[in-house]
């Protein structure tokens, strides 16, 4: 068998707030979620006439302080669905006074002779919750709020539970921010992983967000509160430390900070809203990237053309052998071209711009020795059309243009990032040096001394032409 309630417990642990007045409207008893509202302790409170304790004048006042007569004098339960009420904060968390909004229900207790005795005040602070709808719905007279379903304080509880849940899983960030230090009062799921989920309700936002503070966000609303104007930020750049005891992080937002106005046309607050646009920015970044590269590379290939017409036509006399050797170096360049539109102009593997120059020829008179190297696209490019003519020049008079010949092709990156590569013919007929410089190694020479900024030698020694070169794989062009 249990014994009797201790109804004095359960009042103290009921998690709404509830407190009781006599007949003088002096507080008898007050439950710890009504003191934790006002912050405040029972002893501040203990006897105390109500409007002693928080004082109020003008339509406030008398609106509180009527309904409280009407449920004691007429014994009927009264509503105050939303009611603006300052209250005077401690002078541990700052002084001065804080403007709320309530909603309040009025129940009266009567005594042995039927009359009231007592008065229990059920309230809850929507603030918070009534805020975000101005914001979001415009600012109407309060009597427009003041509906059927608001007349009850159960439906103002649940609306506020809903409204709270549609905040806290909006997609959008968002926060609310009040007071002159832009103390955090609300944040949502969005904002709480914009910034690393960091407890920051409570705190102002030069302790909460330090590294915000010289960016120039907290003059931004401080103008927002002085003016009661809102600002408008479009692709803003801010350094976020998203990690405890990370670096900071560079993030792009789309945001608004939207004032809170009072109906004295004081700013209370700011509304903060917005979307992390970090990904689409960065996308247009790397857009921007791509059509400059784009640009860049066909004035490139373009002047490629130029020069391999105009280096093809000074070294034939017919027609018909300057459309055979400039079909075949711009066939050259295709692939090339090719092999970078595979990996999306990333680059391209060392063996597979040999493998796409030497393709006509019989792999097994090649000898390749070296590393796969991943190529830039700008070197691919260049060696594509060096491989070319080198090949070219061996089907003609080189280790290619006999069955015994072969090509001996080496290479390694000594130091990192430095491609060394040595081509060299053997088992070819011999060399001899030519009397004047022809296209291919003119172009040689251009593509990795001018082009690339790398260094050549061609060899034409008499047991084999060797075309010795270096170039950089970590040049940016």
């Amino acid at each position: 068998m249990t014994g009797p309630i201790d109804f004095a417990a359960v009042f103290d642990r009921l998690p709404t707030p509830y407190m009781m007045l006599d007949r003088q409207l002096r507080y008898v008893a007050a439950n710890q979620a009504y003191l934790d509202a006002v912050a405040r302790a029972w002893g501040e409170l203990d006897g105390a006439f109500l409007f002693d304790a928080f004082p109020g004048q003008g339509e406030s006042r008398e609106r509180l302080e009527s309904s409280l007569l009407r449920a004691r004098d007429l014994g009927k339960v009264d509503h105050l669905p939303l009611i603006p009420y300052a209250i005077e904060r401690p002078d541990h968390l700052g002084g001065g006074f804080e403007d709320r909004i309530w909603s309040a229900t009025h129940t009266p207790i009567p005594g042995p002779d039927g009359k009231t005795a007592y008065i229990v005040q059920h309230t809850q602070d929507v603030t918070a919750i009534q805020r975000l709808k101005e914001v979001a719905f415009g600012r109407g007279e309060m009597a427009m709020l003041q509906d059927d379903v608001l007349l009850r304080a159960g439906a103002a509880g649940a609306q506020n539970d809903d409204l709270r849940r549609l905040f806290m899983q909006a997609p959008s960030f968002m926060a609310v921010l009040r007071g002159p230090e832009h103390r955090f009062d609300l944040v949502n799921n969005a904002y709480g992983q914009l910034i690393g989920w960091r407890d920051v309700v409570g705190l102002p936002l030069r302790e909460a967000l330090p590294e915000v503070v010289e960016q120039g966000f907290v003059a931004l609303l401080d103008r927002v509160t002085a003016t009661a104007e809102a600002f408008v930020g479009r692709e803003i750049k801010v350094a976020l430390q998203r990690t405890p005891d990370g670096p900071l992080e560079d993030r792009f937002l789309d945001f608004i900070y939207q004032p809170i106005v009072e109906p004295d046309g004081a700013v209370s607050g700011v509304l903060v809203e917005g979307s992390d646009v970090t990904d689409k920015v960065l996308a247009g970044e790397q857009q921007r990237l791509l059509l400059d590269e784009l640009n860049h590379r066909v004035k490139n290939t373009l002047a490629t053309v130029q020069a391999i017409a105009r280096q093809t036509l000074r070294g034939v006399e017919k027609p018909e052998a300057f459309v055979r050797a400039f079909e075949a170096r711009l066939l050259a360049l295709s692939q090339t071209h090719n092999a970078l539109t595979d990996s999306q102009w990333a680059g391209a593997g060392l063996r597979q711009i040999l493998g796409k120059e030497l393709a006509p020829y019989d792999p097994a008179r090649i000898v390749m020795d070296g590393p796969d190297l991943n190529l830039p696209a700008r070197v691919a490019l260049s060696l594509g059309m060096v491989f070319h003519e080198l090949a070219t020049n061996a089907a003609k008079y080189g280790a290619l243009s006999i069955e015994t010949g072969r090509l001996l092709l080496t290479w390694r990156e000594e130091p990192p990032g430095m491609l060394s590569f040595e081509w060299r013919e053997a088992g070819g007929p011999s060399v001899i040096a030519p009397a004047r410089r022809g296209f291919g190694s003119r172009l040689i020479e251009r593509s990795i001394g001018a082009e690339l900024r790398g260094q050549v030698a061609i060899d034409y020694a008499q047991a084999g032409l060797a075309c010795r070169f270096t170039v950089s794989l970590d040049r940016v062009f």
